[in-house]
């Protein structure tokens, strides 16, 4: 994933977990939405657990889904990398976020970054794209075929996407993140009317 337009000015967000940097004028600010059963999410992990950083994504996957029960409008899945199949929850749920890998934006590895869709760039700039359809793409497809749903995205600034041999794991500084990133994608959902159950 490349670094969202506009990211280098990212500031911390108003009473987030120190680390979270947002990108975009996010309404995370605004209060909690009622839960509502009858409302549906979908969160994408993205990423390759055999590229080091790259499967900061999935590993996220598993922090979550080891500490948390997942209600039952809520969907986690751990797909790898984005396809243009994953049109139909576009069509099906009222939420959809993802959750990445970023690079190229001049922070440290491990700040996590929340931000709207339509702040990752649609083409490939001078930061080479980790994964070449991001959610905008997904949601301007879906657009066409009459679809609708509201999108965020969560990413974490990464160490070493790139590994010269396949290797599982995080570096060192993402490992150390990774909590953090968890946590993140869990209070998004919370505010936007999905809460979360933490396990006993």
């Amino acid at each position: 994933m490349s670094a969202p337009d506009g990211e280098r000015g990212a500031r911390p967000v108003a009473n987030a977990p120190e680390g979270v940097a947002d990108v975009t004028a996010c309404p995370a600010r605004k209060a909690c939405a009622a839960p509502d059963p009858s409302r549906t999410a979908a969160v994408f992990f993205v990423g390759n657990r055999l590229m080091l950083d790259d499967g900061v994504g999935p590993a996220a996957y598993d922090e979550i889904v080891a500490a948390y029960d997942i209600p039952d409008n809520v969907t986690l899945l751990d797909v790898g990398c984005m396809a243009l199949d994953m049109l139909s929850y576009v069509d099906r749920c009222d939420l959809i976020l993802t959750v990445d890998a970023v690079d190229g934006t001049g922070d440290a590895p491990g700040t996590v970054y929340r931000f709207e869709p339509e702040a990752m760039a649609r083409h490939s700039g001078p930061e080479a794209s980790l994964h070449d359809l991001k959610l905008v793409d997904l949601f301007d497809a879906a657009s066409l075929m009459g679809y609708e749903a509201e999108g965020y995205c969560l990413g974490m600034q990464v160490g070493n996407p790139s590994p010269e041999q396949f290797c599982v794991g995080l570096t060192p500084e993402c490992a150390a993140a990774l909590p953090l990133l968890a946590e993140t994608v869990v209070a998004e959902l919370s505010r936007r009317g999905f809460p979360l159950t933490r396990k006993d």
